[in-house]
């Protein structure tokens, strides 16, 4: 079985505070929206930031992100990076961007407990990242 080709885009490894940025951007918001009973934006701002921090350890690590359509493939590049921890972060990852689709495309809203779940899980993943880029 051969691996499957993921789309990148080369970027200058400066180029993940930026990234970082964004994630710091959506996090904050993402605990607002908590705070304030916004779940299904709670939900969305927790996958950006997911996505973004994806991409920033990505960028800091290997100078490449994916631009494929496909998020999981993110997660790929992630499960590569030979850093502790890397391989159990993808998961992490998985488990966010899986979400994604309920949140962002289904009909019913977000149940409370699902948006603290994906907070949880973004938490992690995001401060896990900041540690590593920081």
């Amino acid at each position: 079985m051969t691996s499957k080709e993921i789309k990148i885009k080369q970027e200058d490894k400066s180029a993940s505070i930026d990234y970082l940025n964004k994630a710091k951007d959506n996090y904050r918001q993402m605990l607002l929206a908590l705070e304030n009973g916004n779940f299904n934006a709670t939900a969305t701002l927790a996958i950006q930031c997911a996505i973004s921090s994806a991409d920033c350890l990505c960028v800091f690590e290997k100078g490449i992100r994916s631009i494929s359509r496909d998020h999981f493939d993110a997660c790929d590049i992630i499960d590569s990076i030979t850093i502790p921890e890397a391989k159990v972060k993808a998961k992490t990852l998985r488990k966010i961007i899986a979400k994604k689709n309920m949140v962002q495309y289904e009909r019913r809203n977000i149940f409370h407990s699902e948006a603290e779940e994906l907070v949880k899980l973004t938490d992690r993943f995001y401060h896990w990242v900041k540690s590593i880029v920081s």
